[in-house]
């Protein structure tokens, strides 16, 4: 393989490599769900004690903060969950029909 066709391999955008489109937004959707959930679970020892911090109102918005970063980190590469994720739906479409 020549170095432009790498090249071409890393700078295409990964939602351009998969033709399907609902399974692969359907797996980065799983994968968002699962790095806000790790993120939530780092998030839960800091303490949020003093004058503008703590309450109702900082958990609600601590966890959709969490949220954005789960999908934030999966729209700019993730972990490499979604990848897999969509290989499985895609067997699954396949045995299924």
């Amino acid at each position: 393989m020549t170095v432009s066709a790498l090249a071409s391999l890393v700078h295409t955008p990964a939602a351009a490599r998969h033709t399907n489109a609902r399974a692969w937004t359907t797996a980065q959707d799983f994968e968002s769900t699962f790095v806000s959930t790790m993120f939530q679970t780092m998030f839960q020892g800091i303490k949020t004690d003093g004058p503008f911090g703590g309450g109702q109102g900082e958990e609600t918005f601590r966890s959709l903060l969490v949220d954005q970063y789960g999908r934030e980190m999966t729209r700019a590469g993730g972990i490499g969950i979604a990848d897999k994720i969509y290989g499985e739906i895609l067997k699954m479409q396949e045995h299924g029909q």
